[in-house]
C-alpha cells in the first residue's frame, strides 16, 4: 500500500490503530483471493482496489472536496445514489464489514447490538475509516430498530439526515416513500448549492442502471454450467459497486466480462465438475466480510448467486429511464427503490421468498444456505419463514449465525461440509 500516512493525519483518524488494520487486511486478503487458482486477469483492477481501499479513493474524495464538492455517505441500498450524483455530489459506501471496528461500536451500543452496526459506529468513533471523516452527510433509514437508535447516537457526532422508509408496500406507502425522496433532494440541493435538474437526475439514472448492467452482466455467467469466476471474487466486486467511482467501475467490470465470454466460450471454469450449486441469502456482507465465501468454496462448494443487499437486490431491477420530468423520474425512483427491494424490514414479504425459489430455478441452485448475522432480529425473525417455505418446495437449505470473529469458523466448516455432502 502506497504511504497515505499524512493523509490520515490531516483526517484527524487515530493513525496508530488504524496502521493494525492495514497490516492485517493484505494477508486475510492474500489468504481468501490470492490464493485461488486460475482467476481472470481482469481481476488485477479490483485486487488494486482493495489493496489501496483506505488510500486512492479517499483521496479522489478529498480532491472532489477541495473544488467544491461534496461527499455523501450512505449505509443501505434504500437510499438512491441517483440523487446524490444529480445534485453533483459523489455517492460513497461506509466501512461496516470487519470485527476490527465492533468493540469500538460496543462503546456506545448494546453488545446484542448486530455486528455490521456496531462496525458502522466504530469505524466513526474510533477514528480508523477515512470514508467516515471525509462524509459531508450521512444518510441513514429506518430499515431496522438498531439503526434508528444508532443513527440518534451518531447524530450527535456528525450531520445525519434520516429518510423513514415505510415497513409495507400499500399504494400509500409509495406515496410517503416518493415525499421521503422528494426531501433527499431538497437536504442535498442545500448541501451542495446545485439545483437537480430534469438532465442531471437523467443522466444519473442513466449512469447507475449502467452500472447495474454491468454487474446483471457478471451474474449472468454464474448461470452456466462452466461457472468461469468464483463467488468471492463476484462478492469482492459487489462491495466495491458501493466505494468506486461508478463510470470507471462500470467499464471494469465489462472488461472483466468480455475476458469471462472468452472463457466461456472455451469451457473454462474455476470449479471442478459436479461442484454443488450454492445460493446464500440473508444479511449483506459489508466489505471485508469474505468468510462465508471462503468456507463454502474451500471445502467443495461454489456460491453462484447472493439474494442479498450485496448480491442481486442491489443490482438486479433497473430504475425506468421513460421518466421526462422531475416527478416522473422520481415516481420511476420510487417504484424501484420500495417496490423492487425485498428486504426483511417489510411485512408482509412473500415476495423475498418468491424472489428465492425464482432464483434457485435461474441459478440451478443445490442447495441454500440462509446466513443470519447475530443479533439482526429482522432476517433471524424471517429466516423461519424462508426456510420453511423452502423445504415446503424441496430446496435444501441450511440456516446458520454467525458474526465477524473466526471463533466459529471451524463448526462452521463441519456444519457447511455436512450440507454439501448431503446434497450429493
Amino acid at each position: 500500500m502506497a504511504d497515505y500516512r499524512k493523509m490520515w493525519e490531516d483526517l484527524n483518524m487515530d493513525v496508530d490503530t488504524h496502521d493494525i488494520l492495514c497490516e492485517v487486511l493484505p494477508v486475510a486478503f492474500g489468504d481468501v483471493f490470492l490464493s485461488q487458482e486460475n482467476r481472470p486477469e481482469s481481476m488485477d483492477y479490483f485486487n488494486m482496489v482493495v489493496a489501496e481501499i483506505h488510500g486512492i479513493r479517499p483521496a479522489e474524495l478529498i480532491e472532489f472536496q477541495k473544488k467544491g464538492g461534496k461527499v455523501v455517505g450512505s449505509f443501505c441500498i434504500h437510499v438512491p445514489d441517483e440523487v446524490v450524483v444529480a445534485a453533483g455530489a459523489i455517492a460513497t459506501g461506509l466501512c461496516s464489514g470487519s470485527q476490527f471496528w465492533v468493540p469500538g461500536g460496543e462503546k456506545v451500543l448494546p453488545t446484542s447490538t448486530c455486528p455490521l452496526i456496531k462496525a458502522s459506529l466504530g469505524a466513526r468513533f474510533d477514528r480508523t475509516c477515512p470514508f467516515f471523516r471525509i462524509a459531508d452527510l450521512f444518510v441513514g433509514e429506518t430499515t431496522c430498530d438498531g439503526k434508528k437508535k444508532a443513527w440518534e447516537i451518531l447524530a450527535k457526532d456528525a450531520p445525519m439526515y434520516i429518510m423513514d422508509i415505510p415497513q409495507m408496500k400499500r399504494e400509500k406507502d409509495f406515496v410517503k416513500w416518493k415525499e421521503e425522496i422528494k426531501g433527499y433532494m431538497a437536504e442535498l440541493e442545500k448541501l451542495t448549492g446545485n439545483k437537480i435538474t430534469e438532465k442531471s437526475l437523467k443522466n444519473a439514472i442513466v449512469t447507475l442502471n449502467n452500472k447495474r448492467k454491468a454487474l446483471k452482466r457478471l451474474n449472468s455467467f454464474r448461470k452456466l454450467d462452466n461457472v468461469p469466476i468464483s463467488g468471492r471474487d463476484v462478492l469482492l466486486i459487489t462491495q466495491i459497486a458501493f466505494y468506486d467511482d461508478p463510470v470507471r467501475f462500470t467499464a471494469q467490470v465489462n472488461r472483466l466480462c468480455d475476458e469471462l465470454e472468452e472463457r466461456a466460450k472455451n469451457n473454462v471454469s474455476v470449479f471442478n465438475k459436479g461442484t454443488k450449486r450454492i445460493l446464500l441469502t440473508g444479511t449483506p456482507l459489508s466489505i471485508p466480510n469474505w468468510k462465508i465465501h471462503q468456507i463454502v468454496e474451500n471445502i467443495g462448494g461454489m456460491i453462484v448467486c447472493e439474494e442479498m443487499c450485496t448480491g442481486n437486490r442491489y443490482s438486479e431491477h433497473l430504475v425506468d429511464e421513460n421518466g421526462n420530468t422531475i416527478d416522473e423520474m422520481v415516481e420511476n425512483l420510487t417504484r424501484r427503490y420500495l417496490g423492487s427491494i425485498n428486504c426483511a424490514c417489510f411485512t408482509p414479504n412473500t415476495e423475498r421468498v418468491e424472489d428465492i425459489i425464482r432464483l434457485v430455478k435461474e441459478y440451478n441452485i443445490d442447495g441454500v444456505i440462509d446466513v443470519n448475522l447475530k443479533f439482526c432480529t429482522l432476517y433471524d425473525t424471517e429466516g423461519t419463514i424462508v426456510e420453511k417455505a423452502l423445504k415446503e418446495a424441496k430446496i435444501p437449505v441450511l440456516g446458520i449465525e454467525t458474526d465477524y470473529t473466526d471463533s466459529d469458523s471451524e463448526q462452521l466448516k463441519t456444519r457447511i461440509g455436512a450440507f454439501i455432502e448431503m446434497l450429493s
